[in-house]
């Protein structure tokens, strides 16, 4: 699970601190509403928006091989038809096909001689 990034809002206490402690020389510091702060761990803007972003990681144990297969048009199109989903449901049909047929031992190698 990864670490939170963000911890809860300011305590009044926290905004009372950050309030005396910040210059008071413009409106605009003045008018800051410090109750929706949080604090975030440091190393700044990108550093935190690198640590909240959710990026998917590599497939640790991948269950199925990407290939590339020729089909014909109108199958493709019955399959695309019926909506998202259409390769599992082709995998499916294949995998349905494959239980149906006999079971065929591998060719036996010849010795060497």
């Amino acid at each position: 699970m990864k670490p939170k990034t963000i911890s809860p809002p300011f305590s009044p206490e926290q905004i009372a601190a950050a309030k005396a402690a910040a210059p008071s020389t413009s409106r605009r510091a003045a008018a800051i509403d410090w109750s929706k702060g949080v604090v975030t761990r440091g190393g700044g803007v990108a550093a935190t928006i690198g640590a909240i972003k959710r990026t998917r990681g590599p497939n640790k144990q991948p269950t199925k091989a990407q290939v590339a297969i020729r089909l014909d048009p109108d199958v493709l199109s019955a399959f695309r038809a019926g909506g998202p989903g259409w390769q599992t449901r082709l995998n499916a049909v294949l995998k349905d096909w494959l239980a149906a047929q006999p079971k065929k031992r591998a060719p036996r190698r010849k010795a060497a001689a």
